[in-house]
Formats: structure tokens, C-alpha cells, sequence
């Protein structure tokens, strides 16, 4: 598939997904969007063995330093609200991806960007990168997520005033808050992503995909997270990757996973 603002590399087996609006610091406009939607609803699912997807952005300033402002002129409520649905249905496809998926955070990760890099189930943050979702600054909230999602990572009380002052934080902060899980030197957090998506790749695939599953769950409001678990722990159980990873352990031998 073409795509003009995203570029698209593999590395063994790994997918990284390279925001590619650098002059824009890497704005999320419209057709950004809609290739971000087009790539993992119609194209990664296809792509068979993969082990996971990184997502970065292009240039040393910004993973994504928000939306494109400029497509706010002429928008009424009606315009508004379809373009937040669309937004909240292209990062729940991420949320929901049946690989890890890594937000490799280069610099500035602001209102859609941070909406994004939240939307993926890691961050690795450089030591540049900035959260921050300063909507209320342009008389708005966030609109793809942000003011449910920032609560899940660091409470009620930092979001609320987070989203209320617009304030920016660093990426020591957001690591200490629990809204970026490492944090490394500037250029290094796409080669820490990978080393991640590759430990996981020793792991039971299913296994994989059925904790990101159930731990999704548990902030769906119309899904019980713990009878999610039961239901997939009864499933896992059932599979013959199972059977490989309880004999490998007795045997004291690395266990070779198929996805069956």
C-alpha cells in the first residue's frame, strides 16, 4: 500500500511506523489519520508474522506535536464530533492490535500526539520528549481520548490538572507518573522498542494477544475484565502452546511457540 505521511520499514519482523510530517513536527491532519487507519485496520492485520509495531516520529523536535489546527476553521459541532469519533476508532485500533505496539517518543508529544502515543500499549520516551494536552488552551478538550485515557495512567487528581492548565511535563515526570514506561537517551528509544517487541516474541503469541485483551477490558465499560480473564484463561488452556510451554518449563528447555 502508498502512503505519503507515514513511512513504513520492517525490521526483523518488526514494523515501524515513521510519522512523516517533520516541517509540521509531525501534525496529526486529516490524511495522517486516515493512513493511520488504513495501516492498521487493512494492512498490518494482514501482515503475517510480525511481532509487533513501533511507532516514532520523523526529525529530532517532535513524535507529534498535536493536531492540524489549521483544519479547525470551518468545523461546527456536528464536523466536531465526527472527527473525535473518527480519532477515538483509529486509536482504539491501535489500543486494540493483537501485537504490541511501542510509541518510540522523540520529542514533543502533545494533545494528539500524546492522545497516540497513550492509544499504544508501551512508550519509550527519549529524554527530550514532552506529554502534554494543552486543548484548553484553544478553548477545547481533547478529542481523541486524552481525558480518559491520561486518567488511567496517572490518576484522577495529575490529569485533571494536566488537561485544566495545559501544562507540558518532561519525560522523567512522566515516567515517575506512570505515563511512560522508560525512559532513555535522545535516539535510542526506537533500539530500546525493539528489544522489547523481540523479549516479547519469545513469549506464547496467544498468550500475548489475550492479555492485551483482557487488560483492554477492564476499561470498557460495557466488559467485565475478570470474567474476560477466566474466559481466556480457559481458552489458553485449551491450546497446544500451553502444552510446549508447561513442557519446556519441566524439561528446563526454551519453549518454541507456534501460535496454536
Amino acid at each position: 500500500m502508498h502512503y505519503k505521511n507515514l513511512l513504513i520499514s520492517e525490521e526483523d519482523g518488526i514494523l515501524i511506523v515513521t510519522l512523516n510530517r517533520e516541517k509540521a513536527l509531525n501534525a496529526l491532519n486529516t490524511p495522517t489519520m486516515l493512513e493511520l487507519k488504513l495501516f492498521f485496520e487493512a494492512d498490518a492485520p494482514k501482515r503475517t508474522g510480525i511481532k509487533g509495531i513501533i511507532i516514532t516520529g520523523a526529525g529530532e523536535k517532535a513524535f507529534a506535536a498535536g493536531a492540524d489546527i489549521k483544519e479547525f476553521e470551518g468545523l461546527d459541532d456536528n464536523l466536531g464530533a465526527k472527527m473525535a469519533k473518527r480519532g477515538h476508532d483509529i486509536f482504539f485500533s491501535i489500543e486494540r492490535f493483537a501485537k504490541p505496539v511501542i510509541a518510540a517518543v522523540n520529542g514533543f508529544a502533545l494533545g494528539a500526539g500524546c492522545e497516540l502515543a497513550m492509544s499504544c500499549h508501551l512508550r519509550i520516551a527519549s529524554e527530550k520528549a514532552r506529554f502534554g494536552q494543552p486543548e484548553a488552551t484553544l478553548g477545547l478538550l481533547p478529542g481523541y481520548g486524552g481525558s480518559q485515557r491520561l486518567i488511567q495512567f496517572i490518576g484522577k487528581g495529575k490529569a485533571m490538572e494536566l488537561l485544566l492548565t495545559g501544562d507540558m511535563i518532561g519525560a522523567e515526570e512522566a515516567q515517575n507518573l506512570g505515563l511512560a514506561n522508560h525512559v532513555v537517551p535522545h535516539g535510542e528509544e526506537v533500539a530500546i522498542a525493539k528489544e522489547i517487541i523481540q523479549k516479547i516474541a519469545t513469549k506464547g503469541p496467544l498468550a500475548i494477544t489475550k492479555t492485551i485483551e483482557a487488560v483492554n477490558a477492564y476499561f470498557q465499560f460495557d466488559e467485565d475484565g475478570f470474567a474476560k480473564e477466566v474466559q481466556e484463561f480457559g481458552y489458553l488452556m485449551g491450546t497446544e502452546d500451553v502444552k510446549e510451554g508447561a513442557a519446556a518449563f519441566v524439561g528446563k528447555r526454551r519453549a518454541e511457540f507456534k501460535g496454536e
